[in-house]
């Protein structure tokens, strides 16, 4: 019965460990299949994450309200994003790492400013729903049927991405853009629009990782929160292939990862718990080197485009 508990246990924390990398994945996901390329991840997921825990802290601890703060945030950094790399055609590697600078350092003072006490502001956090009767199941009931409103989210928006991304004319538009944008510019797709809509909706869904953060998980903001999951759901990403199930798999890996060397630490073992800390970002180096195989990217993949290149 023990190792059943520490099993249900294990597999619940590997769950919360990985939804933010996942939110943040499907955001990247969105972003890339349509050509631009989101390095900006970890810096929407921070913002989402300091403007969740703001707008909860100021509207009398209404914690719908702080995701849905959230979640416009992200929208606001994504179109900016969009802007430097649609419309300026700003390099968008720089664009993404400028975005990451940015958040981490405007976060970190306006959290001076809104939480300005000696101790950690603690925040409410959205309670748990249990299904009847699938909740009672054992191991699977805690882990996918007694859980809050943004796992049960997550649970929808996977197969709904999936269906999106391949199965209807907007996926197919979508990839269209993302693999080559002059054979769609000709058959009358707004290129631009496309993107814009893409990388928006990335930003939407990071910041909901970093809501998911703080206002579920460790239900506090301190600076520099995000700790790199950002860049590890871009892994993951890579990882996954671009595909949403993959992705989204790939993200449970590192949650689970994360999780094992959390539990690792606990039993005293003589393991110095720094190498302990860097497993997760191993994985996530192996993965980038290719440990699952090569990955494609899709074609058109941080490459600017204009209507004037078509003469080229």
């Amino acid at each position: 019965m023990n190792n059943l508990a520490f099993l249900s246990d294990y597999l619940s924390a590997s769950l919360r460990l990985s939804m933010p990398l996942a939110f943040a994945a499907l955001g990247g996901l969105w972003s890339e299949r349509s050509g631009v390329l989101n390095i900006g991840l970890e810096g929407m997921l921070l913002t989402g994450a300091f403007v969740g825990a703001a707008a909860t802290f100021y509207s009398n601890q209404n914690v719908w309200l702080g995701i849905v703060a959230a979640v416009l945030s992200g929208g606001l950094v994504g179109l900016l994003h969009a802007y430097l790399c649609v419309t300026l055609q700003v390099n968008q590697l720089v664009s993404g790492l400028a975005i990451n600078l940015s958040a981490a350092g405007l976060t970190a003072f306006a959290s001076r400013l809104v939480f300005n006490s000696s101790t950690t502001q603690k925040l409410p956090g959205l309670s748990t729903i249990a299904i009847p009767g699938l909740s009672q199941i054992p191991v699977l009931g805690p882990l996918l049927f007694n859980q809050d409103p943004l796992v049960y989210l997550l649970l929808l928006l996977l197969p709904l991405s999936t269906y999106m991304l391949f199965h209807t004319r907007v996926g197919l538009t979508l990839r269209a853009v993302g693999e080559y944008p002059r054979a769609a510019d000709t058959a009358g797709i707004h290129v631009a629009f496309v993107r814009y809509i893409s990388v928006i909706l990335s930003g939407c869904l990071s910041a909901l990782g970093g809501a998911y953060l703080v206002l579920v998980h460790v239900k506090f903001f301190t600076e520099d929160i995000s700790a790199g999951k950002g860049f590890i759901a871009l892994a993951a990403l890579i990882f996954g292939r671009w595909h949403p199930v993959s992705t989204v798999l790939a993200c449970l890996l590192f949650g689970a990862t994360e999780a094992l060397q959390l539990r690792i630490q606990a039993f005293n073992l003589n393991i110095p718990y720094q190498f302990l800390v860097m497993l997760p970002y191993v994985i996530a180096l192996l993965a980038m080197v290719g440990l699952a195989g090569k990955s494609t990217p899709p074609a058109a993949l941080g490459i600017p485009y204009s209507k004037e290149s078509m003469g080229e």
